[in-house]
Parts: C-alpha cells; sequence; structure tokens
C-alpha cells in the first residue's frame, strides 16, 4: 500500500491500494455519531486492511456531534444533516476522482461500521432520493445502528447480553439518548435517512446489493435485522451474518483475537468479487 494521503481539504483521508484490483471503498468510522475519528483501529486497520487486498479506501473525516456528556455551556458540535452531508460529499468527491485514483465508479461501494454504518445507510437512502449516479455497487455495514427505538431482543440475545453484562451496553434508554444527541431533539418525525431502519420496503426499493456483519452479544443487532428483513421484503440483495464470539466494536479491537481479520476478509473478498457495471442506476 502507498502511503495514505489527506484529500478533499480534509474531509477524507485516501488508502491507495497495494495492487489495485480497480474495487473502492468510502468508510465511515463509528463511535455514537459524537466520537471517533481517522487514526482509531475501526477507521485507519480497516482501511490498510483492504488496501491491502487490493480495495482502495476513503475514510471519512466527518463532522462529530456534541460530546453527549460535556457541560451544555461548552458543548460544541453538528448535528443531523452534517454528518450525512459529509459522507455524500466524499460519495461525490471519489466519484470525481476514480479516474486517478485507479476505481472503476462502477465497483465502488459505500460502507460504515457502528454509527458510520448509519451514516452510510442513510446517505444511500439519500443518494438514491437525489437519483445520483452512480449508487455505491455495494453497501458493507458492521454492527450498524439503524433504529433510535429497538424492538427487544429475542430470548437467545437476551440471556447472552445478561450473562456478559459488559457487552449490554446499548440498552433503549443508551440508544435513544444517542440518536437525540446526533439529530439535536426529538426523534420523532426525523427523516429516515437519519434513522435507516425505519425505511418502508418502497423506500428500499433501489438499494444496493448490502452486506452486514453483525456482532454476537450486542444489542444493537437487531435493528439490523429489522433492516434487512425489509431489504428482502422490498426484494432486495441481502447477506447478513454474525461474526462469532464478538460483542460490539470488534474491528476496534483487534488485538483480542482473529475476528477483526476475518471480517476485514470477508469484505476484501466480497468488494474484489464487485462485478464491473453494478454500482450505475440511479
Amino acid at each position: 500500500m502507498s502511503d495514505p494521503y489527506s484529500a478533499a481539504d480534509g474531509l477524507v483521508r485516501v488508502y491507495p491500494a497495494r495492487t489495485p484490483h480497480g474495487a473502492g471503498l468510502v468508510w465511515a468510522h463509528g463511535g455514537g455519531f459524537a466520537f471517533g475519528d481517522l487514526d482509531m483501529p475501526e477507521a485507519d486497520g480497516v482501511a490498510r486492511g483492504l488496501a491491502a487486498h487490493g480495495t482502495t479506501v476513503v475514510s471519512v473525516d466527518y463532522r462529530l456531534a456534541p460530546d453527549p456528556d460535556a457541560p451544555a455551556a461548552g458543548r460544541a458540535g453538528h448535528h443531523y444533516p452534517a454528518a450525512s452531508d459529509d459522507v455524500i460529499s466524499a460519495w461525490s468527491w471519489t466519484v470525481d476522482m476514480a479516474d486517478r485514483l485507479r476505481i472503476d465508479r462502477t465497483r465502488l461501494a459505500l460502507g460504515g461500521a457502528s454509527a458510520g454504518g448509519n451514516l452510510a445507510a442513510g446517505a444511500t437512502l439519500r443518494l438514491i432520493e437525489r437519483g445520483f449516479a452512480p449508487l455505491p455497487a455495494l453497501v458493507v455495514l458492521a454492527y450498524p445502528t439503524l433504529l433510535a427505538v429497538q424492538p427487544a431482543p429475542g430470548a437467545a440475545l437476551r440471556a447472552a447480553l445478561d450473562a456478559d453484562p459488559a457487552a449490554d451496553r446499548f440498552g433503549p434508554a443508551a440508544v435513544l439518548r444517542m440518536y437525540e444527541n446526533y439529530l439535536g431533539g426529538d426523534v420523532a418525525g426525523a427523516p429516515v435517512a437519519a434513522i435507516p431502519g425505519l425505511a418502508t420496503p418502497d423506500e428500499l426499493r433501489d438499494f444496493p446489493p448490502t452486506l452486514i456483519v453483525n456482532g454476537d452479544v450486542d444489542e444493537l443487532r437487531v435493528s439490523a435485522e429489522v433492516f434487512a428483513a425489509t431489504l428482502r421484503t422490498a426484494g432486495r440483495d441481502v447477506e447478513m451474518l454474525v461474526e462469532p464470539g464478538t460483542d460490539h466494536g470488534h474491528l476496534n479491537r483487534p488485538h483480542e483475537g482473529p475476528a477483526a481479520s476475518r471480517t476485514i476478509d470477508l469484505f476484501a473478498a466480497r468488494l474484489a468479487a464487485l462485478p464491473a457495471g453494478v454500482g450505475t442506476k440511479a
């Protein structure tokens, strides 16, 4: 891999593939909408791993929501749609620069982890609404959060969460607070692009093929399951897997075992296999 470099006035960091095969990925890290940066493993580690496999990665330094725990008087940050706008700007920039980046525009994917997965799914909905072409050839989501108000987990997941209190950190109150902070107010009436799990089959009728990797003991996976079910109802191509033995955020903890590498290898294989001409329909 060539050295990463900043571009688009600092909005993105580009990770050129060592031996490019033509696919590209615009990628958004997680962090509850209010935290995270381009140096965290979920951003830098994922980008380096995919670039080593031949995919050029454009990692987005999107604007963050306010720190919800900071004193109100000094609480700085940006509410929706700032981060979503940044992801769309990064997508547009990458499409425009694809030839220079040695990316086939029809083999360009969009993805993210956790809150970044929300941003990727929501930005895709906005691109569809705008009639933008090309759409992503693939939407790649790692343990995304897609609902502000989640259904209760099933009995097996609830038992697993009860048995692992450290993993049980995304209950209804915590998730709702995260979204209220992101939106800057009540979640009622929020745009579907801010809460993609609310999308109807009709709103997903043109959604691109989607790959989702969930955490195993992770309550947020319920929202991904809802989204995947709606995609299937809409007749869309969706593949959803669980990374065994993980809780939320395993891409950010590569030192804990092979799970992060397995997920990156899976993403790399799916990206390398993207056929030309897929991401062309608006």
